[in-house]
Protein backbone atom coordinates (compact mmCIF):
# COMPACT_ATOMS: atom_id res chain seq x y z
CA UNK A 1 0.00 0.00 0.00
CA UNK A 2 1.41 3.40 -0.95
CA UNK A 3 1.65 6.35 1.39
CA UNK A 4 -1.14 8.17 -0.45
CA UNK A 5 -3.41 5.12 -0.17
CA UNK A 6 -2.69 4.89 3.58
CA UNK A 7 -3.48 8.58 3.99
CA UNK A 8 -6.73 8.15 2.06
CA UNK A 9 -7.68 5.19 4.24
CA UNK A 10 -6.89 7.12 7.44
CA UNK A 11 -8.95 10.11 6.32
CA UNK A 12 -11.85 7.80 5.47
CA UNK A 13 -11.67 6.20 8.92
CA UNK A 14 -11.64 9.60 10.60
CA UNK A 15 -14.61 10.86 8.59
CA UNK A 16 -16.57 7.70 9.39
CA UNK A 17 -15.91 8.12 13.13
CA UNK A 18 -16.98 11.76 12.94
CA UNK A 19 -20.14 11.07 10.95
CA UNK A 20 -21.17 8.14 13.14
CA UNK A 21 -20.45 9.60 16.58
CA UNK A 22 -20.72 13.34 16.09
CA UNK A 23 -23.68 13.38 13.71
CA UNK A 24 -25.27 10.06 14.73
CA UNK A 25 -25.32 8.49 11.25
CA UNK A 26 -24.86 4.78 10.59
CA UNK A 27 -23.78 5.45 6.99
CA UNK A 28 -21.91 8.48 5.71
CA UNK A 29 -24.23 11.42 5.11
CA UNK A 30 -24.08 13.39 1.86
CA UNK A 31 -21.87 16.12 3.40
CA UNK A 32 -19.37 13.62 4.80
CA UNK A 33 -19.35 11.65 1.55
CA UNK A 34 -18.59 14.85 -0.35
CA UNK A 35 -15.79 15.68 2.11
CA UNK A 36 -14.32 12.18 1.75
CA UNK A 37 -14.43 12.36 -2.05
CA UNK A 38 -12.79 15.79 -1.96
CA UNK A 39 -10.05 14.63 0.45
CA UNK A 40 -9.32 11.55 -1.65
CA UNK A 41 -9.06 13.65 -4.79
CA UNK A 42 -6.73 16.16 -3.11
CA UNK A 43 -4.49 13.36 -1.81
CA UNK A 44 -4.42 11.64 -5.20
CA UNK A 45 -3.19 14.88 -6.78
CA UNK A 46 -0.69 15.79 -4.07
CA UNK A 47 2.32 17.42 -5.74
CA UNK A 48 4.69 15.74 -3.26
CA UNK A 49 3.42 12.21 -3.90
CA UNK A 50 5.04 9.56 -1.74
CA UNK A 51 7.37 12.14 -0.16
CA UNK A 52 4.53 14.17 1.32
CA UNK A 53 4.45 15.30 4.91
CA UNK A 54 1.21 15.46 6.83
CA UNK A 55 -1.22 17.93 5.31
CA UNK A 56 -1.09 20.08 8.43
CA UNK A 57 2.66 20.66 7.97
CA UNK A 58 2.53 21.03 4.19
CA UNK A 59 3.77 24.21 2.53
CA UNK A 60 1.13 23.89 -0.22
CA UNK A 61 -2.45 24.18 1.00
CA UNK A 62 -4.53 22.52 -1.67
CA UNK A 63 -7.87 22.48 0.18
CA UNK A 64 -10.46 25.19 -0.41
CA UNK A 65 -10.98 27.26 2.76
CA UNK A 66 -14.44 25.79 3.45
CA UNK A 67 -13.24 22.21 3.02
CA UNK A 68 -10.12 22.94 5.04
CA UNK A 69 -12.28 24.04 7.98
CA UNK A 70 -14.53 20.99 7.65
CA UNK A 71 -11.60 18.56 7.61
CA UNK A 72 -10.10 20.33 10.62
CA UNK A 73 -13.36 19.82 12.52
CA UNK A 74 -13.33 16.13 11.59
CA UNK A 75 -9.69 15.74 12.64
CA UNK A 76 -10.23 17.58 15.92
CA UNK A 77 -13.09 15.27 16.82
CA UNK A 78 -11.81 11.98 15.38
CA UNK A 79 -8.10 12.31 16.08
CA UNK A 80 -8.24 11.54 19.81
CA UNK A 81 -10.70 8.69 19.20
CA UNK A 82 -8.64 6.98 16.49
CA UNK A 83 -6.51 5.19 19.08
CA UNK A 84 -9.61 3.26 20.23
CA UNK A 85 -11.05 2.43 16.80
CA UNK A 86 -7.99 2.18 14.54
CA UNK A 87 -4.89 2.05 16.79
CA UNK A 88 -2.38 1.08 14.09
CA UNK A 89 -3.49 3.92 11.80
CA UNK A 90 -3.44 6.34 14.75
CA UNK A 91 0.10 5.41 15.76
CA UNK A 92 1.29 5.57 12.16
CA UNK A 93 -0.29 9.02 11.82
CA UNK A 94 1.40 10.29 14.99
CA UNK A 95 4.76 9.00 13.79
CA UNK A 96 4.26 10.80 10.48
CA UNK A 97 3.42 14.01 12.34
CA UNK A 98 6.66 13.77 14.33
CA UNK A 99 8.85 13.53 11.22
Amino acid sequence: MTRIEREQKTVAQMIRIYCHHHEGNQELCADCTALLDYARKRLAHCPFGEDKSSCRKCSVHCYRPDMKERIRSVMRYSGPRMIFYHPVAAIRHVITELR
